[in-house]
């Protein structure tokens, strides 16, 4: 009995590894898919066409791929930058990858979600004698967030889930941790993974849930 208290101790601390990448994921892929969204909308052709490219190229590669490439890629190219060394490097490097990743994902919804709004917004508030700012801010985005919670959903979801990727540059998160009992003998501590998976992503689903029926006073 002691052993498994153990076990659900350490997989439990290791699951904080996850939750830390998810909450430093969003926390930073959130705005600069922002900043990206506007750049693949920019009336500048050259700039628009830069972004797009990057955004094609980091959706159509797989995150796995980029985690390793982006974690081994300044010593393989002897580059004078490195990652700092331990433990600490190895999640800051898979932060950054994380966050390019989704920052890619999340401006195309947030592309999708802005181009969407009716262009009689953008007129009703010039008539109004409303600045470019104040219609983005105080108009679209309003309309835009209501538009763009269940593919953000989508997405956060998948990302939860994604976190276990960190574990191809040896970051100890939980699947990992499970991983090293399991070669041991012992299957339950991998199957036991699942369950944390499943209550977060619920959790998740319940937020995500209500925040839709929140803004359900924007009828676009």
């Amino acid at each position: 009995m002691n052993q498994v208290f153990v076990i659900i101790i350490r997989i439990s601390e290791s699951f904080l590894l996850n939750l830390q990448l998810f909450a430093f994921t969003l926390i930073f892929s959130l705005p600069l898919g922002l900043l990206v969204a506007f750049g693949s909308m920019s009336r500048f052709g050259p700039l628009r066409k830069l972004v797009r490219i990057i955004v094609w190229v980091v959706r159509g590669t797989p995150l796995m791929l980029q985690l390793i490439i982006i974690y081994l890629g300044p010593g393989l190219l002897n580059m004078s930058f490195s990652w700092p060394g331990g433990s600490s490097g190895r999640f800051v490097a898979a932060t950054v990858a994380f966050v390019i990743n989704y920052a890619c994902y999340f401006s195309e919804i947030f592309r999708s979600g802005i181009e969407n709004v009716p262009k009689g917004q953008y007129e009703a508030g010039q008539v109004l004698g409303m600045t470019k700012s104040q219609i983005f801010f105080k108009v679209i985005l309003l309309q835009m967030i209501k538009r763009i919670i269940p593919p953000t959903g989508n997405e956060v979801i998948t990302l939860v889930k994604d976190t276990s990727l960190a574990r191809i540059i040896a970051n100890k998160e939980i699947i990992m941790m499970a991983g090293e009992y399991s070669s041991k003998g012992l299957i339950w501590p991998l199957f036991a993974t699942g369950i944390y998976f499943l209550v977060f992503v619920g959790f998740m689903t319940i937020l995500f849930d209500w925040l839709e029926k929140k803004l359900n006073y924007f009828h676009v």
